[in-house]
């Protein structure tokens, strides 16, 4: 074969089951996000179908990829890459790549959102318009724990001590149960305090059969006595471990749990090799969960909402407004908890 000939291919396949898809989300580009199992988990609740673009080397090795899923429903058509994810970078930092990877995805059908590091390719991409930001925090774990402890703000240590002279108790669970259990105190929580529906259990199931394979989750549950006070689940993938979700009881906020969670899930990863704890996305509007995540991250970046295409597209403003009215009531102190949770499984997928 003439190397110097050879053009780079690009072929359409399934994210979920391509081994050339998981190399290249286990290379510098890939997080989670982007994995195999949580693209399957995803998909699997929600009933959508992946699809990705993977650029091929001429000896057919995987040199870059972007993966998304079209979503028709009452809101419209659009492409998301990903749905429910913080971030899905696309897999390279090449522009030619990068170009030849989304040209024949940019259409005036449906518009094409993505959400990516503002150092990522695609922000330089003038046929993307910005949208929307937040923030990122991360904590690198080289050292030894006690050196980690050292370096988070004295306010996180503080807290630390006193959830440990409180006798706030954490757990390390990797059974399906502990998963259960924090799903409770998950629809509580968006309910009570966001007035927001939470993700059906079912994601939660099928995140759990994804990764659970590989040791790659961890539910953390914090009891008081007897009491579960809070909890949250991290995953791991590569060399990072991810917070997904969390939630506490407002009554024993006191105790500070979440600080004795944090850095359970910091120990935890140090003990399983991880090299940095990603701390997830942050809305600008919610000044006070970024507050609390700079107490334990030493790395902040900004992760933004890119949008390209859709000229033509129909969307409903309509079904947006229906959904958040349908939120509200749904929300409600007089809704039993039940009734909101089963609202949750219904609706949700509609909100990416």
């Amino acid at each position: 074969m003439n190397v110097a000939a050879a053009q780079p291919e690009t072929v359409l396949t399934d994210p979920r089951s391509d081994p050339r898809w998981r190399q290249l989300a286990l290379g510098p580009h890939g997080s989670v996000f982007t994995s195999p199992p949580w693209i399957d988990a995803v998909c699997t609740t929600y009933g959508f179908t992946p699809a990705s673009a993977i650029r091929l080397d001429w000896d057919g090795q995987p040199r870059a990829g972007l993966a998304w899923v079209p979503i028709s429903d009452i809101r419209g058509d659009r492409l998301s890459s990903l749905p429910f994810s913080d971030r899905a970078e696309p897999l390279t930092d090449d522009q030619g790549d990068w170009k030849a990877l989304v040209d024949g995805i940019i259409t005036a059908a449906a518009p094409l959102s993505l959400r990516c590091f503002d150092t990522a390719v695609p922000v330089g991409d003038p046929r993307f318009e910005r949208v929307a930001a937040a923030a990122w925090h991360g904590t690198p774990l080289g050292g030894s724990v006690e050196e980690i402890r050292q370096r988070l703000s004295q306010h996180a240590r503080r807290n630390i001590v006193i959830s440990e002279r409180e006798g706030v108790q954490v757990q390390a669970h990797t059974g399906r149960d502990a998963v259960h259990r924090f799903h409770g105190l998950h629809v509580g929580l968006r309910k009570h305090k966001y007035r927001l529906l939470a993700q059906p259990v079912e994601l939660f199931d099928h995140i759990w059969e994804a990764f659970a394979p590989d040791d790659a989750i961890v539910t953390m549950l914090a009891h008081a006595g007897d009491e579960l006070i809070a909890g949250a689940v991290f995953l791991a993938w590569g060399d990072a471990l991810y917070y997904k979700f969390g939630a506490s009881r407002h009554e024993y906020l006191a105790l500070r749990p979440n600080d004795a969670i944090f850095w359970a899930g910091i120990r935890w990863g140090v003990q399983h090799g991880a090299r940095l704890v990603d701390w997830g996305l942050s809305d600008l509007d919610q000044p006070g969960l970024i507050a609390y995540k700079r107490k334990w991250a030493t790395e902040q970046r900004q992760i933004v909402t890119l949008r390209a295409g859709g000229e033509h597209a129909r969307s409903s403003a309509q079904a947006g407004a229906m959904l958040s009215e349908l939120t509200r009531l749904l929300t409600d102190d007089s809704v039993p908890d039940e009734v909101t949770r089963q609202a949750g499984a219904l609706l949700y997928r509609y909100f990416c």
